[in-house]
């Protein structure tokens, strides 16, 4: 059964340079330890604390795309840091972070090597296409690590699967539904640019991504690319 990502077009009014890397894997056993995906994201994770040389996360030019098209978007990115650069920023302490499971480290540790906001969903828990668009006033979010709904704007920029609402300001926080767990199988991974600026970057990212989850997982993934001229795919 196939199923459906789209960007709907109030979408690129908004962002018109958005593009979208897109990889899907299925069947895939994410309850076992691969000691090279460890090893992968712990290396990683030196090298971007080596790049910033002392700067911020904010003061890192790859974070300045995504900041500044918060701003334009009327989203105010020290109060809502994309989440690449919430990533950077731990980083930038110092401080390790810690091992969820081999998908959840596999996906940062790609974000973290090219500076491009990756996310991760179980496409269990998405029984309808995914999306990005404007908030609705069904939508529904329940903040990551939480059980209780939280508020979402008018007009807010959303990854949603029917009213189920995956990250709210695009790619500021991710929700309870469809968080990658030990048992998740099939598995929807978004990597968000902004063309010219770093399209390649976000292809060269997604393809990585891919050709290492095949390497590890044994599975074949699906890749995809979403922009203003082609805004949809089926997977």
């Amino acid at each position: 059964m196939s199923q459906i990502f789209r960007v709907s077009p109030e979408i690129f009014q908004k962002i018109p340079n958005a593009c979208f890397g897109v990889v899907v894997i299925r069947g895939i056993d994410n309850r076992r330890e691969i000691p090279e995906i460890g090893q992968f994201f712990e290396t990683v994770q030196k090298e971007t604390y080596e790049k910033l040389k002392s700067r911020k996360a904010k003061e890192y030019p790859p974070i300045f795309p995504y900041r500044e098209a918060f701003q334009s978007l009327g989203i105010n990115p020290n109060k809502f840091p994309p989440s690449i650069e919430a990533l950077i920023s731990r980083i930038e302490k110092g401080k390790t972070l810690p091992s969820i499971n081999p998908i959840v480290d596999l996906g940062n540790a790609i974000s973290l090597k090219y500076a491009i906001p990756l996310g991760a969903h179980d496409l269990n828990a998405s029984a309808e296409a995914l999306e990005v668009r404007l908030s609705t006033a069904q939508d529904q979010f329940i903040p990551f690590g939480t059980h209780e709904p939280e508020a979402i704007e008018p007009e807010e920029i959303l990854y949603v699967s029917g009213h189920q609402v995956k990250t709210r300001r695009w790619i500021w926080r991710q929700s309870e539904f469809g968080k990658i767990t030990p048992e998740s199988t099939n598995i929807f991974f978004p990597l968000d640019g902004i063309e010219p600026i770093n399209g390649a970057d976000t292809q060269a990212a997604r393809d990585e991504l891919a050709t290492l989850l095949e390497k590890y997982f044994g599975a074949s993934p699906f890749i995809g690319w979403v922009n203003q001229s082609s805004p949809t795919c089926s997977f």
